[in-house]
């Protein structure tokens, strides 16, 4: 089976990969944080691998805080770019839901009915505006562009070599990326026209994306929350023997599985498709997102002061957390979208019925 591994030189400091020595050394020392090790990679699933399966791998980079577009490739890009009918790049891919680009046609065709260039002798495109936060650009072989052109929804892919990249980053430091187009020159070979249904799968699948991402980083949050309390002595105990560290560790643990249950329980309906996919994404990303606040201030709330150092790895996952809670549709926007689709009539179906 076909795979690739993901690695990028991206000045992301992954799990565990610390160097505390300097600081330890002598009296006096000054902290020094270095990145010893190579970032964490996982292996890139192969084109036919199953949702479910995608999802456990963007799940464990999340777990793992992989400094490299691993989800955004498996779960967003490459799935789009081959229900399209477009090659597959090889290497990191990245997305751009961008439908306030000005798009018109590069060859347009001249017609006594209609606005001039309403009409083009191919698909050819002059593409001018700006992709904003494109998650890891600088590091992608190739950025999936969704758009609204003259005749409709189009899918093409650009080059971060194509484009002006002004860089950007979340609160975790992960490259959240502007490309300026100006007036690019599409190839009509390079662009497909696709229907309203698969640019809604594509925020599916975004935000599904980062649902995993979440539901891996809870976790490490967990592993990091279980092993301090377990390690930590306070009056001569374990601060786990608490009974005030137990509940909070328990609320820690149950956030957690939530989140990772809506994941797991999204990926069948997102390949039927359908209101089936709406409602088992819509509710995955609103949990997740909701969840993200609650975790990431009960682990550090258990860590004490030592959580929010750079010195110690849970910060890898809290930033995450926070960051990725709003990207793609924060709690807010996912809970209308649940919302809105469901009456007095359907919702009990809709909760019931298996996918």
């Amino acid at each position: 089976m076909k795979t690739h591994t993901i690695d990028t030189s991206a000045p992301v400091i992954s799990a565990d990969a610390y160097d505390t020595a300097a600081f330890h050394a002598a009296a006096g020392a000054i902290a020094v944080v270095t990145n010893t090790t190579a970032p964490d990679a996982v292996a890139l699933p192969s084109e036919d691998a199953s949702t479910a399966d995608l999802l456990a791998a963007a799940r464990e980079a999340g777990h793992r805080a992989v400094p490299a577009p691993l989800a955004e490739t498996a779960l967003v890009a490459r799935p789009l770019l081959r229900r399209a009918g477009l090659p597959v790049p090889d290497g990191p891919l990245s997305y751009a839901i961008a439908p306030e680009l000005t798009i018109r046609y590069a060859h347009p065709t001249a017609s006594p009915v209609g606005s001039p260039g309403c009409l083009g002798d191919d698909d050819t495109l002059l593409v001018t505006g700006t992709l904003r936060r494109v998650p890891w650009a600088r590091a992608a072989t190739a950025v999936a562009v969704l758009a609204t052109a003259p005749f409709g929804p189009v899918l093409f892919t650009v080059t971060p070599d194509q484009a002006v990249l002004t860089p950007g980053g979340n609160l975790a430091e992960e490259p959240r990326d502007d490309l300026h187009l100006a007036a690019l020159e599409i190839p009509a070979s390079h662009v497909r026209r696709v229907s309203p249904e698969l640019l809604d799968e594509a925020r599916l699948r975004a935000a599904l994306a980062r649902s995993a991402l979440i539901a891996g980083a809870a976790e490490r949050c967990v592993d990091l929350t279980v092993a301090h309390t377990t390690a930590r002595t306070q009056f001569g105990r374990p601060l786990s023997r608490f009974q005030a560290v137990k509940q909070e560790e328990a609320r820690l643990i149950e956030e957690t599985a939530l989140v990772r249950t809506v994941v797991r329980a999204a990926a069948a309906p997102l390949d039927t498709g359908g209101p089936a996919a709406q409602l088992a994404v819509a509710a995955a990303k609103t949990q997740a997102s909701a969840s993200a606040a609650e975790i990431a201030r009960i682990a550090h709330q258990l860590h004490g002061a030592i959580g929010i150092t750079r010195l110690s790895p849970l910060h890898l996952a809290t930033t995450r957390l926070w960051s990725w809670r709003d990207e793609d549709g924060d709690e807010t926007y996912w809970a209308l979208r649940l919302a809105q689709p469901l009456t007095a009539t359907t919702l009990w179906p809709a909760l019931t019925t298996a996918p």
